[in-house]
Formats: C-alpha cells, sequence, structure tokens
C-alpha cells in the first residue's frame, strides 16, 4: 500500500481475493495439461492394441484382406432408391459395376468377386454412384486398412496404416 494514500480494508481484501483467484486458475491449468497428458499416454497405449488389425477410413481403395475376400463400404447421407458401386482399374476406367438396389441412410458394404483375368490387388477403386429419384445423395466411400504403428502427435493419436499412411485416430470410423 501507498502509506501517503492507504485502502481500506475492503479494498485490500478484494485484492487478496483476486490474487487467489488468479493462483488457483494458474494451477488448475497445470493440472489440466498433466491430465492431458496422461490422457493422450492411455490412449497411445490403446491404440497399441490396433497395430495387426484392419479399420475402416474414408477412402476409395479396393484390396484383397487375408482371406482373399475384395470388401468396400460407404455411407450414405440419406435414403437412395438406387445405389450402383462402380470399380475402377489404376487408370480411372470402370472395369465392373455391382448394383446394389435401395439403401437407407448410414453405413453399408459391399463384396466385389474381379472378373476373370481382373487381378484385384493392381489398383482397384471404387466410387459410389447413389440416387433418390433424379436427385443425387451424398455417399462417402470407405475402405480398409491395416495398422502398423500406433503414434502421438502433439495431443493426438495418429495411427500408421499400411497403405494410407499417417491418419488420426479421429478419422477411423471402425475397427475390425
Amino acid at each position: 500500500q501507498d502509506p501517503l494514500n492507504p485502502m481500506d480494508n475492503a479494498q485490500v481484501t478484494s485484492q487478496m481475493a483476486q490474487i487467489s483467484t488468479v493462483n488457483g486458475i494458474d494451477k488448475l491449468n497445470t493440472t489440466v495439461q498433466g491430465l492431458n497428458q496422461q490422457f493422450v499416454q492411455m490412449q497411445a497405449l490403446q491404440g497399441a492394441t490396433l497395430v495387426g488389425r484392419d479399420v475402416i477410413l474414408p477412402g476409395d481403395r479396393l484390396a484383397p484382406n487375408d482371406v482373399g475376400l475384395v470388401q468396400g463400404g460407404f455411407e450414405l447421407a440419406s435414403s437412395a432408391d438406387s445405389v450402383k458401386v462402380e470399380i475402377l482399374n489404376a487408370g480411372g476406367r470402370v472395369i465392373d459395376n455391382i448394383d446394389l438396389g435401395a439403401e437407407g441412410a448410414g453405413r453399408h458394404g459391399f463384396e466385389w468377386t474381379p472378373p476373370a483375368g481382373v487381378d484385384a490387388t493392381l489398383g482397384a477403386r471404387f466410387r459410389i454412384v447413389a440416387k433418390s429419384g433424379a436427385a443425387a445423395v451424398g455417399a462417402t466411400p470407405l475402405m480398409r486398412d491395416r495398422v502398423d504403428a500406433v503414434a502421438t502427435g502433439g495431443d493426438s493419436l495418429m495411427l500408421e496404416l499400411r497403405d494410407s499412411g499417417s491418419v488420426s485416430y479421429a478419422q477411423i470410423r471402425a475397427f475390425n
């Protein structure tokens, strides 16, 4: 305090309460940062159990799984009267079609048996053509990939996938 201009008791008490509040907020911030670091470490430990397993994420690549099945999937934004899967070769040319008919909103899967003479390991991709009447229905293609490693990147968990590279854990739609 300034001895020539003393504060009254209420002002002193108010300032002490403000200092105490700032100290408490600083301690709370430190505690939350520590908890966040522990959470990321725990998430990485849990993520390590995914190594060697397959995950489903947005993407349009087709590849045979361990037993030779070629599978893909998609999510529809709303119901569709007509859903067709177009299989594309590495050059982007349509090489096969799968007519799935009407499908409801949500996640769906499909299997593809390559026609004779087509090698499914040569970069096949797919696209979804979904319509409700004449209007296009939003569709997100989903693909399978294998988890090779797990890493933490800043404050998030990253999965190192065999074909897709480094992908945020938040992008994963399902685990197999």
